[in-house]
């Protein structure tokens, strides 16, 4: 069905001439377009009534075009008159006019429609008719509602928008991304992820890949990644990532345009998570040590079994000296270490009772001085060999790189000293560790303090 119809007279020279290429071109290009267009000449009569006006009211283009106006048909006969003096206003008006009124379905409802109109000049430049784009306010609403949450999500959105496109690339960055990446929004377009983050890189590309051939995943995932760029060490941070898949809307079948990616910071939650789970676990491991304590016999055994609970998740090794002596001739005495090749503390065989030669300033013997725990490390990055030679200066494993000394006391006297040891795998020990290594002391204290009763 054509979108519009000539109306002429016959003239002398013969009959009308039939509809030129150029008119057809124009029927077909209203026809295919999504929005309702109808257009109306200098007395107000529709010349023109595509096929999306024809769905939004119910009129076709037979129905519609030759009638003057819309009064009587496509607009209550009450509000005929105003709607026709706003759109055939649009005729002498500059620019465009923008109208919103209600027009009549061929079914009888009613629709709200937001209407823009503006004037068409005939070849002597003088005004010659209207027309009209026209569409349904609620649709209108939706689309302008889709284009402020758009800007919204990508210059004041609080969490992370990156839009990436098939290859795997930022297409799109919202400033809260460009801010968490470390560069500029424009700087970011069409650079490899890999160029982008140090770590997690290949995580997050696993994930897009994923989201692009199966669709978005059930729930977020998180994630941890370290951006280039920082200087120093990059900083480890944990982004709870959404992921949707984005397809044309405008192709019969979906075709990827690539994945949404939504991400926002929780570092210091996790943190805090992970924290609150240590404290239960350290917690659980003290308990249990007590119960399995409270089935020896011997104190100190009972204060090996303490140690044992105690390395799980901690530490390497454990160390356990012994004060011989008063001041200004005191000295720690070996009384159990864990073996150097597997976790768990043994009590050596035989009982020499010989000083260990600490060297001056050793964390031990500062930690019986100052009556608190002492913390050593031989520094992040060290290399392997200066890391062995640290440890054996030390008298600790060659594979301790972290060291923390707590203090063993028992009813107001200093006992000794417990050594926790970590390798490279692990951590340096920190304030809470000193808390939980302090905790265990005391355990150890009072079984050793049992021990040296009954020998008494």
């Amino acid at each position: 069905m054509s979108a519009s119809r000539q109306s002429g007279t016959t003239d002398e020279l013969g009959p009308e001439e039939p509809e030129s290429g150029g008119a057809e071109l124009l029927a077909a290009l209203l026809d295919g377009m999504d929005a309702a267009l109808c257009a109306f000449d200098a007395d107000g009569v529709v010349t023109h009534w595509n096929r999306e006006a024809e769905r939004v009211l119910g009129w076709s283009a037979d129905e519609a075009v030759g009638r003057r106006g819309f009064a009587g048909w496509a607009v209550r006969t009450a509000d005929a008159a105003e709607v026709e003096g706003r759109l055939l206003s649009a005729m002498h008006a500059p620019g465009r006019r923008v109208d919103e009124f209600a027009l009549l379905t061929k079914d009888g409802g009613r629709v709200l429609v937001r209407t823009q109109s503006a004037s068409v000049r005939g070849g002597d430049g003088k005004p010659s008719g209207v027309y009209c784009a026209f569409s349904e306010v609620h649709a209108q609403i939706d689309l302008e509602r889709s284009i402020a949450l758009s800007e919204a999500l990508f210059d004041n959105a609080s969490w992370g928008v990156v839009l990436v496109d098939a290859d795997l690339r930022p297409a799109v960055v919202n400033e809260h991304a460009a801010r968490a990446l470390r560069m500029g929004r424009t700087a970011l377009l069409g650079r490899p992820l890999g160029e982008v983050l140090s770590q997690g890189v290949e995580e997050l590309e696993s994930a897009l890949t994923h989201v692009l051939a199966e669709g978005a995943p059930p729930a977020p995932a998180e994630m941890w990644v370290a951006v280039r760029g920082e200087s120093g060490e990059p900083e480890r941070r944990c982004w709870r990532s959404g992921f949707l898949r984005l397809g044309s809307p405008l192709a019969e079948e979906p075709v990827p345009l690539g994945v949404g990616w939504l991400f926002l910071d929780v570092t210091e939650a996790k943190h805090t998570e992970q924290e609150a789970a240590q404290l239960r676990f350290r917690s659980q491991q003290l308990h249990r040590a007590a119960r399995a304590a409270a089935e020896c016999e011997d104190p100190m055994e009972a204060a090996t079994v303490q140690l044992d609970f105690a390395l799980a998740g901690f530490a390497d090794h454990a160390l356990i000296d012994v004060v011989v002596g008063e001041d200004p001739e005191l000295r720690l005495v070996r009384t159990v270490a864990s073996p150097a090749g597997t976790p768990g503390p043994r009590v050596p065989g035989g009982k020499s009772q010989l000083p260990v030669r600490y060297p001056e300033g050793h964390p031990a013997p500062q930690c019986v001085e100052r009556v608190g725990s002492v913390r050593a490390s031989a520094g992040p990055g060290t290399a392997p060999e200066r890391g062995r030679e640290w440890a054996l200066a030390r008298q600790w494993p060659e594979s301790t790189v972290h060291a923390l000394c707590a203090v063993l006391r028992s009813r107001g006297r200093t006992l000794g000293v417990v050594t926790f040891l970590r390798g490279s795998a692990r951590a340096q020990f920190e304030r809470a560790d000193a808390v939980y290594a302090e905790s265990v002391a005391a355990r150890v204290a009072g079984c050793l303090d049992l021990a040296g009763r009954g020998r008494e």
